[in-house]
């Protein structure tokens, strides 16, 4: 399939989830988003190789799972909310997630969106209360 080249292509860093990305990631979010149920969470905590043959996730994708790379997962075309739903129930947090996105420790991840908060509430009100980003 050809895909149309985008300017987010060449922005370092950035793993934007578009279709090109999420293509060949198919059967990888799938079986992420199966983890909105319980059920689907404990069957993959008992045997995640097994799980991951039965939604036909296989080659890099089921390494990927199976040592819950999750920049990994994310480069791979794996849907960040999708993979939440991994982590969180096995202990990794959205910042833990964050850090290893950027290769610095949860503390430093931390830190640096602690240091985004300097001078939120005088940004708040110069915006009428709002965050836009």
């Amino acid at each position: 399939m050809a895909w149309t080249k985008h300017d987010y292509d060449s922005i370092p860093g950035t793993y934007v989830f578009d279709g090109k990305h999420a293509h060949g990631a198919y059967l990888l979010n799938k079986m992420l988003y199966s983890f909105c149920e319980q059920d689907n969470r404990d069957e993959f905590a008992r045997d995640p190789a097994a799980y991951c043959d039965k939604y036909g996730v296989a080659g890099q994708y089921k390494d990927l799972v199976l040592k819950k790379d999750f920049l990994g997962m994310l480069r791979s075309g794996a849907n960040i909310y999708y993979m939440a739903k991994m982590a969180v129930p096995n202990g990794v947090s959205v910042q833990d997630a964050g850090a290893a996105f950027q290769g610095v420790t949860t503390k430093e991840f931390q830190d640096k969106l602690l240091a985004k908060s300097d001078g939120l509430v005088e940004k708040l009100k110069a915006r009428g209360g709002y965050w836009v980003g």
